[in-house]
C-alpha cells in the first residue's frame, strides 16, 4: 500500500498485521480522491476507525490543513503513528486512541470542526448508524461537511430519511460501497 498523489507520493506504507482491519486499495482509494479532490485544499479532515491512516494521509499529502486519526486498536495506533513518522506529515495530524463516539465528544469539547469527515467501520455492525446519529447533533460539523461510509454492499442508510442527513452520491465497488453524505 502506497500514498497515491501528492506531497507524500510513492512513499509506501504500513498496515497492522492480522485481519481487524481492511486496507482500502489503491484503485479505490484513488476513485474517492477524484471526487474528493475538489473539497481537500486547506481541509480540516477526520479519518474515523483509520486503521492504517491511509487514508487521512492521502488527505493530508493532497493538501488537507489538518487530519484527526481516531482508532482503538493499539496495533492500529502504532502503525498509524509509524506511517505518519515515516510520511513526514506527523506536525499536521493528531492521533485518538479511542473509540469513534468518544472522540466525536472528545473533539467537540476541544472546539474541532471537520470539512470532510470519513469512516470505514467494521462492516455490518451498525456502528456507521451510531456515528452519523451522533454526529446530527454534534458540533464537529459545518453545514457543508461532507461525510463518506464505507460499507459493505447490503448496509442500508434508509433511517437518514429520519436525519438532518442526506445521500448525494454512492460509489459501488465489486465487495464495498462509498456513501456520500450532507446536510440537508
Amino acid at each position: 500500500m502506497r500514498v497515491i498523489a501528492g506531497k507524500a507520493r510513492r512513499l509506501l506504507l504500513k498496515t497492522p498485521v492480522g485481519y481487524e482491519t481492511r486496507p482500502t486499495t489503491d484503485r479505490i482509494k484513488e476513485t474517492l480522491f477524484n471526487i474528493l479532490n475538489p473539497h481537500l485544499a486547506g481541509a480540516d479532515f477526520l479519518d474515523l476507525f483509520s486503521g492504517s491512516g491511509a487514508i487521512g494521509i492521502e488527505a493530508l499529502s493532497r493538501g488537507a490543513r489538518y487530519a484527526a486519526f481516531v482508532d482503538n486498536s493499539r496495533p492500529a495506533l502504532d502503525c498509524i503513528r509509524a506511517n505518519l513518522k515515516s510520511t513526514g506529515l506527523e506536525k499536521d495530524a493528531e492521533v485518538l486512541a479511542m473509540d469513534a463516539l468518544e472522540a466525536i465528544r472528545t473533539l467537540e469539547i476541544k472546539g474541532k470542526v471537520f470539512d470532510i469527515i470519513f469512516m470505514d467501520p467494521p462492516y455490518d455492525c451498525e456502528l456507521e448508524k451510531k456515528v452519523l446519529l451522533a454526529l446530527e447533533h454534534s458540533n464537529i460539523i459545518y453545514c457543508d461537511t461532507i461525510i463518506i461510509v464505507e460499507a459493505s454492499l447490503q448496509t442500508e442508510f434508509d433511517y437518514l430519511e429520519d436525519t438532518r442527513f442526506k445521500i448525494f452520491r454512492k460509489k459501488e465497488y465489486k465487495t464495498n460501497q462509498h456513501v456520500f453524505i450532507e446536510v440537508k
